[in-house]
């Protein structure tokens, strides 16, 4: 029987993917539209175990390294902010969106480096995306950029992080016919994020809550 492919699924683009818009389950009374809202960006404390990454997948300082496909781009503007704290949240939450990026393009196919910069139930949020997009048979393309990257230190252990994402060049595409699903950019091509990442004991800066605005006024060129 010949599975139906999803259109949603079908005209997703790249940074919609890092979005998890799919799978949202939930989140602050407060908070926007089901079509704003982001899977595991509820205020839970729950967390997870995070995989072990094995010896042969590892860079300097036990992190996993991750890998992308040639034909995908993620660019992070703002890495520096002079202070060293604020560095290490945006480089983790860089690492973060790479992570996601590699599992759905099957570079990290055991999901490692995504359970080790994800937590709670971003980390449960993130595996249900990549299920999605193994279960269409799909996986993402071209180019994001993100711009506009903002931290506030909560305390020595928590922190607040807003960003843009620019996804007009980010597609969906089909795995077995290679065929990419390109949309046309509209203001909903640019995204705002809210997160919120905690350090762990390792020193990691975990994405725990992410939420979306898609077609934010302060994201538009």
């Amino acid at each position: 029987m010949t599975r139906r492919r999803p259109a949603r699924l079908a005209a997703l683009t790249l940074t919609a993917a890092a979005a998890l818009t799919l799978s949202a389950c939930g989140g602050d009374d407060n908070s926007a539209d089901d079509k704003d809202k982001i899977a595991g960006a509820d205020t839970g404390s729950d967390t997870s175990t995070s995989p072990s990454p094995s010896a042969s997948s590892t860079e300097a300082g036990g992190r996993p390294k991750i890998e992308l496909p040639s034909d995908m781009k993620l660019t992070f503007e703002d890495a520096e902010t002079g202070d060293a704290v604020k560095d290490a949240v945006l480089a983790d939450n860089a690492q973060r969106m790479r992570a996601l990026n590699a599992a759905i393009a099957g570079t990290d196919p055991k999901g490692t480096a995504l359970g080790f910069y994800n937590t709670g139930k971003a980390l449960e949020a993130s595996v249900s995306w990549v299920a999605q997009f193994e279960k269409v048979d799909a996986t993402v393309t071209g180019e994001v950029r993100y711009f506009n990257r903002k931290v506030t230190l909560k305390d020595e252990a928590s922190a607040g992080l807003t960003f843009c994402a620019d996804e007009s060049k980010g597609f969906s595409k089909d795995r077995k016919t290679g065929k990419v699903a390109k949309t046309p950019v509209t203001k909903n091509s640019y995204v705002l994020y809210n997160t919120r990442l905690e350090k762990n004991a390792d020193g990691v800066w975990q994405t725990s809550q992410i939420i979306s605005t898609r077609g934010a006024a302060q994201c538009q060129p």
